[in-house]
């Protein structure tokens, strides 16, 4: 299954408390947090295996963090995936809150 990444409506399922792609047939991309305070705790992100390497978990991740950016919040990336994009894109770094 291929599909443009890019063209993906990312959704922000405050009910939820997720960040998600309706990939058709039942199937979500989601990136899931907990908010404390003006913090996002990225917990985790999931793609269905079977859109894997089209660059859909990124195009979420880029989604969530512009989202967060625009609240003025923070976030705490416990996810690996949202901590490996944020150390991939310099200029989603000044969101990292800082841990006592």
């Amino acid at each position: 299954m291929s599909t443009d990444a890019k063209s993906l409506e990312v959704k922000h399922n405050r009910e939820q408390n997720r960040f998600e792609i309706d990939l058709g047939g039942g199937k979500l991309a989601v990136a899931e947090y907990r908010l404390r305070q003006q913090v996002y705790i990225f917990t985790h992100t999931e793609v269905p295996p079977e859109f894997g390497g089209q660059g859909i978990a990124n195009h979420l991740a880029k989604a969530a963090l512009e989202s967060v950016q625009a609240e003025g919040f923070k976030v705490l990336p416990l996810c690996p995936f949202i901590k490996a994009y944020i150390a991939r894109h310099a200029e989603y770094q000044p969101l990292v809150a800082e841990t006592a």
